[in-house]
């Protein structure tokens, strides 16, 4: 029988986290029977990345807490594992995927999530004392050296910049968070919401340097150890320790001899497909959503999974509905659970109709033209779901304050 799609399909998966598992899995759920194989570039078993930036750092998980499943679960599902080993090149023509060992596997559909990998500062020269945190070797060496350290200085006010922060600041350390733009969080919150997220931090004892002033000129090394910080505004920051929380790279460099357009990401039609056969989820992909017409790419948990499973019954299916969510995440710093629906980016307006942080209350609405776009919550569970509701049904900007 051919294998050429269908149930019956041999699907290769490069990338073994969350999305990459959640594929296999909705593959076999929904009935598939062909061959499934799972290609990771990490030699440990696909695990959960949220925790690392918290719990694990903080030392409340241990590493093998953070494991995604039993350790038996993928070969009881007959999905064939190979971690440890890279994929070098995508052969679209030849339906191959070249690995670092030298060898090549063939596919009929293949889905990509290989995600995102840390940037990094060209100072770096790989200077000790001197972390990024993407990786669970990362996460672990990480909070060894937390536990070791006196100062820490935090490079990057997003979300795992901030995260890290307040991690380290709950485990003693003096920490100060540096980010180039005017507040945190101020490119995914807006300045309005990431004004507060700055009152929180001051309030839990972060020390903040914000602005273009904030921005690193050079790290101060003795003796091949990192002793501090030097920022554009001539100010030096001692410290034993710098994290560097500068954004992500999508993991696409395997994929430059293909003939797949790789735009920050790979570039994928509203139903994910990047080309024949071949699908894109998680962090590393980048797709039109139809629901906010713009294209977009989405490093948060929650979506590499629902991907994942859009593009599984698209193989199945063998159709090209388009995937059209309202994105969803969330954040823990210190004891504050941060959620947001919706697309928030290049949002025109936000309006905080509800209580503040300080509060333990809050809900900011985001406008994007005349439409509601997004809503941010924190402590307000029920209200957050019926905001989500109006995102999705693309309410009206007067008719979302009307209900504030």
């Amino acid at each position: 029988m051919s294998r050429s799609g269908g149930m019956d399909a041999k699907v290769v998966i490069v990338g073994a986290s969350a999305g990459g598992v959640s594929a296999a899995e909705a593959l076999r759920a929904r009935g598939h029977t062909g061959p499934i194989e799972l290609i990771g570039a990490e030699k440990h078993a696909p695990y959960d990345r949220p925790p690392l930036s918290k719990q694990l750092l903080k030392g409340e998980l241990l590493a093998s807490d953070v494991a995604l499943r039993a350790s038996t679960h993928l070969r009881d599902l007959n999905v064939a594992e190979r971690f440890g080993v890279a994929a070098t090149a995508l052969n679209t023509k030849a339906r191959t995927v070249t690995l670092a060992d030298g060898t090549n596997t063939d596919y009929d559909r293949v889905i990509i999530a290989t995600g995102v990998s840390a940037r990094q500062l060209p100072i770096r020269n790989s200077v000790g004392g001197v972390h990024t945190l993407r990786t669970l070797d990362e996460a672990v060496a990480l909070q060894s050296a937390i536990a070791d350290a006196k100062r820490v200085v935090v490079v990057g006010g997003g979300f795992l910049g901030t995260e890290i922060a307040a991690a380290a600041v709950a485990l003693g350390v003096d920490v100060v968070l540096a980010g180039k733009a005017s507040t945190l969080l101020e490119g995914a919150l807006g300045a309005t919401v990431g004004e507060q997220v700055a009152g929180l931090h001051t309030s839990r004892g972060v020390e903040l340097m914000t602005g273009p002033a904030a921005t690193v000129h050079q790290l101060r090394v003795k003796d091949g150890q990192v002793t501090g910080v030097e920022f554009r505004s001539g100010e030096f920051v001692q410290a034993d320790l710098v994290i560097l929380a500068v954004g992500s790279e999508p993991a696409v460099d395997w994929l430059r001899s293909s003939s797949l357009s790789l735009t920050d990401g790979v570039d994928c039609s509203s139903d994910c497909s990047a080309g024949e056969g071949i699908y894109a989820v998680g962090d590393v992909a980048r797709w039109h959503n139809p629901l906010f017409n713009v294209s977009m790419r989405i490093e948060h948990r929650t979506n590499a999974t629902d991907q994942a499973i859009h593009v599984a019954e698209r193989i199945l299916n063998g159709d090209t509905t388009a995937y059209a969510p309202v994105p969803y995440f969330w954040s823990d710093q210190f004891d504050v659970k941060i959620q947001a629906h919706g697309y928030l980016r290049g949002h025109d307006e936000v309006k905080v109709i509800e209580g503040s942080l300080d509060d333990g209350r809050m809900i900011a609405i985001y406008r994007t033209g005349g439409t509601l776009t997004g809503v941010v919550a924190v402590g307000a569970a029920k209200a957050l779901r019926q905001w989500r509701g109006h995102v999705a049904t693309k309410m009206d900007w007067h008719d979302a304050i009307s209900l504030s």
